[in-house]
């Protein structure tokens, strides 16, 4: 089965060096990975250089400031450079806004935009203003539509289903990450795999999103401080909301390799 990782991170400045993530990619038996900038690191030298030298195994999300009179250009130069997309933080209000003509030069320029956020971020007008201002640039929704660790852990889910209400838009998908973004670190841990209840997440956004357009991702490495990168694995393909049909083949290859343009040879 084909397995893209559709989140990761690795750098020299913060994070981990690629060195790290060839060796978890490789074990798990992940032929490629999208390699995000991680919040702060505006130089995407060194992730563009990963794609270069590692040829067909990463795609590159870069972060742009959108508020450069040149972004535009900036974004013609980091697509020329090899770059899939760009990255903003929903959660940090004053490095983006809805009319700002980056989001629709990436849409020109065939690059997607990642979108990380909290599932109140997720929720807002200003969010389905932006949306309603690009129909021809993808979003790639982070952390299933909510911040990693953070929220909506309990129910009522009212905000929750506020945020996948994006998924009504057709130009956006999903990132699906480990059950230890959602759950925390069990009090007994057994020596298998650590989880023995599963979120009802995942249903909610597969019922919203539809499986085509889930994928994968690890956020490597942050999850090593959770359930380790093999159980984000796992665990997505133990979850009972991906074993029908062809299912998990989608989430955990077909849907990135087809979005990101990854060689299924590769």
């Amino acid at each position: 089965m084909l397995i893209i990782d559709s989140h990761v991170h690795t750098g020299v400045n913060w994070s981990e060096p690629v060195d790290v993530l060839l060796y978890q990619m490789d074990t798990n038996g992940v032929s490629g990975a999208v390699l995000a900038a991680h919040n702060g690191n505006y130089d995407n030298s060194y992730i563009l250089d990963c794609a270069r030298r590692h040829e067909g195994r990463f795609k590159v999300i870069a972060l742009v400031d959108l508020s450069d009179p040149n972004r535009v250009r900036t974004l013609e130069s980091l697509k020329n450079a090899g770059a899939s997309g760009f990255r903003i933080n929903l959660r940090k209000a004053e490095t983006w806004d809805p009319d700002n003509s980056g989001f629709v030069a990436a849409g020109e320029l065939g690059m997607i935009v990642s979108v990380i956020g909290a599932a109140e971020n997720f929720a807002s007008a200003r969010f389905k203003t932006l949306l309603d201002n690009c129909p021809n640039t993808h979003f790639c929704l982070e952390h299933l539509c909510r911040a990693p660790g953070g929220d909506v852990q309990k129910p009522p889910y009212d905000v929750y289903e506020d945020a996948l209400a994006c998924a009504r838009w057709a130009n956006t998908s999903v990132k699906v990450p480990g059950i230890g973004e959602i759950l925390g670190k069990p009090h007994n841990l057994p020596s298998g795999f650590p989880y023995e209840t599963f979120p009802p997440h995942y249903e909610m956004a597969k019922k919203a999103f539809g499986i085509e357009r889930m994928m994968w991702g690890s956020n490597f490495p942050p999850s090593a401080a959770k359930e380790g990168y093999r159980n984000t694995l796992e665990g997505v393909r133990k979850l009972p909301a991906f074993q029908q049909g062809d299912d998990l083949e989608w989430v955990l290859g077909k849907a990135a390799a087809k979005l990101w343009g990854f060689d299924k040879a590769a």
